[in-house]
C-alpha cells in the first residue's frame, strides 16, 4: 500500500491557478498601458481584478487549504497570553538600557582601540 503524501490536484484546478496568473499579468499591464486614464480609476480596476483573481483562487484546492490555514492561524492567536502593557513596558525599557550600555561599551572599546593604534603608529599627540 502506497499513501499519497499530498493531495492531486484536479486539471481544472490547475487551469483555474494559470487563469489567475495570466488575470493578474493582464491586470498590471492594463494599469500600465492606460496611463492616461486618472490613477484613482486604474487601482479600483486592479484592486477589483484582485479581489476576482482571489475569489477565483478560493475555489480551488490550494485555495481552500490556505484559507483553512487562515482560520487557524487566528483560532491560535486568540489562544496567546500576550503581555500587559505594563509588562511590555518594562521590557522595552530594559532593551532599550541595554543596547545603550552595549554601545558605550563598545564606543569605549573603539576609541581606546583607536588611541592604542596612534600611539604605536607614532600618529598620536
Amino acid at each position: 500500500m502506497s499513501t499519497q503524501a499530498e493531495a492531486s490536484t484536479s486539471v481544472f484546478d490547475v487551469v483555474k491557478q494559470v487563469f489567475s496568473v495570466v488575470f493578474v499579468a493582464a491586470g498590471v499591464a492594463a494599469f500600465y498601458y492606460f496611463s492616461e486614464i486618472l490613477l484613482l480609476y486604474r487601482v479600483l480596476g486592479l484592486v477589483t481584478l484582485m479581489l476576482v483573481v482571489v475569489g477565483i483562487m478560493l475555489t480551488t484546492g490550494l485555495g481552500r487549504n490556505v484559507w483553512a490555514f487562515v482560520l487557524e492561524s487566528k483560532q491560535e492567536v486568540r489562544k496567546v497570553v500576550w503581555p500587559t502593557r505594563e509588562e511590555t513596558m518594562r521590557t522595552t525599557l530594559l532593551v532599550f538600557a541595554m543596547v545603550f550600555i552595549v554601545g558605550l561599551i563598545l564606543w569605549l572599546l573603539d576609541m581606546s582601540l583607536f588611541w592604542g593604534v596612534r600611539l604605536l603608529t607614532g600618529q598620536g599627540g
